[in-house]
């Protein structure tokens, strides 16, 4: 997460406190990803470092009003034209647990998969309740719009994941299924989808409401506090 190109998009767009900014950051993103103050004012400290923020006074309890810079606009037209790099991905704590549990000694790999599949449904379906609530009023906002975006990211990323999980499970049985391992392979395995369908337990991804929401992810909410 750019924390540094997101400061500098909401400069773009006129001075703010460093309190402003994060209101604002976490008003787009729903408190998906939550910043401290102390992270924004540390960045905004780099930012003026390298000439792309500046200060441009105090107000009476000594708040610094920070602006934008033509280095600074630079560098975020710059980060909107270019491509997300992945190339390097980054680090995925289940890719790695799952990579782990092959054949690690007393690890239940299948169990470790099904616990994750249904963690990852029930996120799932509480964001695609948020999404339903976001929509019973057209948003026209731009805060709401700009959540609603980062929402059906979470919710098309989930339905990767259960996918995927998914057909991970069904790649371990026909390991377990081959000549010498014990048993025939089935075309598919018994209770499970085929590699690359949809999860049956994933059905109202889209749609459908659920009953509670994730912890990181809350309605974009306005105004802001005091640094």
């Amino acid at each position: 997460m750019s924390i540094r190109h997101g400061l500098l998009a909401l400069l773009e767009r006129g001075p703010r406190y460093g309190s402003q900014l994060r209101t604002e950051f976490e008003s787009r993103t729903g408190s998906t990803w939550p910043l401290n103050v102390g992270q924004v004012y540390t960045t905004l400290s780099r930012l003026e470092r390298d000439g792309m923020v500046t200060q441009e006074g105090e107000d009476e309890a000594g708040h610094a009003l920070y602006v934008i810079t033509e280095t600074g606009r630079a560098e975020l037209r710059s980060w909107f034209r270019t491509p997300v790099d992945r190339a390097s991905p980054p680090r995925d704590e289940l890719a790695i647990k799952l990579a782990m549990a092959v054949g690690a000694p007393g690890v239940d790999i299948r169990e470790v998969i099904q616990s994750q599949r249904h963690h990852t449904i029930q996120a799932m379906q509480d964001y695609t309740r948020l999404k339903a609530q976001a929509l019973e009023a057209v948003p026209t906002d731009r805060d709401e719009v700009a959540w609603l975006l980062v929402l059906e990211q979470l919710i098309f990323q989930t339905e990767a994941e259960a996918r995927w999980l998914d057909h991970c499970e069904v790649r371990l049985i026909r390991l377990a299924m081959m000549p010498g391992r014990g048993g025939t392979q089935p075309e598919t395995p018994p209770g499970n989808p085929a590699a690359g369908s949809t999860p049956a337990s994933a059905t109202g991804s889209a749609t459908a409401p659920a009953s509670s929401a994730p912890a990181s992810a809350s309605a974009p909410s306005g105004g802001s506090t005091a640094d």
